[in-house]
């Protein structure tokens, strides 16, 4: 069966984006992209490298890990406010909103309905792995089906911001596993945990 794998980039103190829900990375985010981490995702997630950035980069790569993304409304406004309608256009894209309507890109699919629900129908499917890009609201409503996180960690921290789960995840411990780690020397880490167990009190 698939896995649903949230592969985010998170602060040390666990925020994936600033206050406004900006993207960190973007032209006036809060962390440049060490040449390091770059190389890195090239060489292990070319897939998750959006499609002007693998233009521009040369990044012809398939890519081994996914071969669909899940967005939230909010992660894929900035991409509209970009005009990118598809910033993925070499995976299935699929966006969760009640409120977006039409999608305004052919290739983008717009789920309106329960995102567990889909989300299970798309882990039944063959294929590579679902990757959750986010944002945090997406990612607290599908907690509970998130079967791998790959942390793309930066030393910083920001104080506040939109968290890993979002502003009103519920509480629910949850144990993962460290199952992969990779240090670079800019300080950026890549970290993966496999969900292990809940925890019961």
């Amino acid at each position: 069966m698939r896995k649903l794998v949230y592969y985010i980039a998170a602060t040390l103190d666990g925020f994936i984006a600033g206050p406004d829900g900006s993207d960190p990375t973007g032209p006036d985010g809060f962390w440049p992209i060490p040449e390091d981490y770059l190389k890195h995702l090239i060489a292990e997630y070319p897939e998750t490298l959006p499609g002007p950035a693998r233009a521009a980069l040369g990044v012809t790569a398939e890519g081994t890990h996914f071969d669909t993304i899940l967005e939230g409304r909010r992660s894929y406004q900035i991409g509209l406010d970009a005009g990118v309608t598809d910033a993925y256009p070499h995976l299935r894209h699929l966006v969760f909103s009640r409120t977006l309507g039409e999608s305004p890109d052919p290739a983008v699919e717009i789920v309106a309905t329960d995102p567990v629900a889909r989300v299970r129908e798309l882990k039944r499917e063959d294929g590579k792995d679902l990757w959750l890009v986010g944002g945090g609201e997406l990612a607290g409503a599908l907690y509970g089906e998130i079967d791998r996180l790959i942390l793309k960690l930066s030393p910083t921290t920001i104080g506040s911001g939109i968290p890993l789960f979002g502003r009103n995840a519920a509480f629910e411990p949850a144990a993962w596993a460290l199952t992969d780690h990779t240090v670079l020397g800019s300080g950026a880490a890549y970290v993966t945990y496999e969900r292990a167990a809940a925890v019961t009190g």
